[in-house]
């Protein structure tokens, strides 16, 4: 029996969820044809990560962020669907503050993956106006 979950994510942006999947080798297809006719779905790209059973896990824009939509009863992925989450969440996070940093004028200088799953993300702006 199919058992359909919709997670609640912080993923706003498409351009730094897809950044972040890439970093983490996450293969993703592109959704622009999709069979919800409604308002929000129309004008906004969703992203499917295809599993080898065709049980796909989707990122679904529902106006406000991108939805995490998965049939539980036929997850294959090699971490519990929370690790998966966790991971993409906290790509997504270092890509946003690179991202926005660097439209401040800021540059990356470390990203530094911990063996105890965090992250350290140093950034560095020089004051050049005197």
């Amino acid at each position: 029996m199919s058992h359909f979950t919709s997670m609640q994510t912080s993923f706003q942006n498409l351009f730094y969820l897809k950044k972040a999947l890439n970093q983490l080798n996450i293969k993703y297809e592109e959704d622009k044809n999709t069979t919800d006719n409604t308002f929000i779905s129309k004008y906004y790209v969703n992203l499917i990560i295809p599993q080898k059973n065709g049980y796909d896990i989707k990122f679904f824009w529902n106006g406000k962020e991108y939805e995490l939509i998965v049939d539980m009863s036929f997850w294959n992925q090699s971490c519990t669907v929370e690790s998966f989450i966790d991971s993409i969440t906290q790509q997504y996070a270092g890509e946003v503050i690179i991202g926005e940093g660097q439209k401040l004028g800021f540059q990356p200088i470390k990203y530094q993956q911990n063996n105890d799953g965090s992250t350290i993300l140093v950034l560095e702006r020089w004051n050049t106006t005197k």
